[in-house]
């Protein structure tokens, strides 16, 4: 794996980790909630992409330095004076989360649509896009089902959408730009439209 992609997955997975682990802590989970939540946010859309992908066992399984990650950025944030730290200042919980969210899908949606070229499926364009939103979304559905909570992306802000434009960017300039460029455009696209979503209250009309 290249070092740069490299680089991306792992901070892809300790982002969606940490923000796995503040629900469960908001949740009032235990200890192996916590660290589960963990794992799962930010190795669950990266399951669905491989199993999406034919590629098996997953690469959680394959190198599970990814999952090691995950339970130790869970474990941090179990730790007593993290809990009372947030517990003491809500509005730094809510930043925290959303800065730590929007990295993740940002990251793992460009991680997604690398996988179908890396694949070979680069050309299908919708593939890409398809393959790169589940990927960034997929942890996310996984923790909010564990959690006993209606998943983020149908009723929080523009997620999902976020995630389908970053995604839709990244494979259209995957050859103008080359890999390199094209992931960091889809992981600022997708950060600044969540960011900005968040902070104007934009979301998409409801029932």
């Amino acid at each position: 794996m290249e070092i740069f992609v490299l680089i991306l997955e792992l901070l892809g997975t300790a982002a969606f980790a940490l923000s796995g682990a503040m629900i469960a802590l908001r949740h009032e989970m235990d200890l192996f909630g916590v660290c589960m939540l963990g794992v799962v946010t930010a190795c669950g859309g990266g399951v669905l992409r491989d199993l999406l992908l034919g590629q098996l066992p997953p690469v959680m399984f394959r190198e599970p330095v990814f999952a090691l990650l995950a339970v130790i950025a869970s474990l941090i944030m179990f730790l007593p004076v993290v809990r009372t730290a947030l517990k003491a200042h809500e509005s730094t919980y809510e930043r925290m989360l959303l800065l730590l969210d929007s990295a993740g899908l940002g990251i793992f949606t460009a991680m997604g649509v690398a996988a179908t070229f890396q694949a070979g499926y680069g050309a299908n364009v919708f593939f890409s896009v398809f393959l790169g939103s589940i990927t960034g979304v997929g942890g996310g559905v996984m923790r909010d089902v564990l959690a006993g909570q209606r998943p983020y992306i149908f009723v929080k802000h523009i997620y999902a959408i976020a995630a389908i434009i970053g995604a839709l960017l990244c494979a259209l300039l995957w050859k103008p730009m080359g890999q390199r460029g094209a992931m960091l455009v889809c992981l600022a696209s997708v950060m600044i439209i969540r960011l900005l979503a968040a902070h104007y209250r934009w979301s998409l009309p409801k029932a």
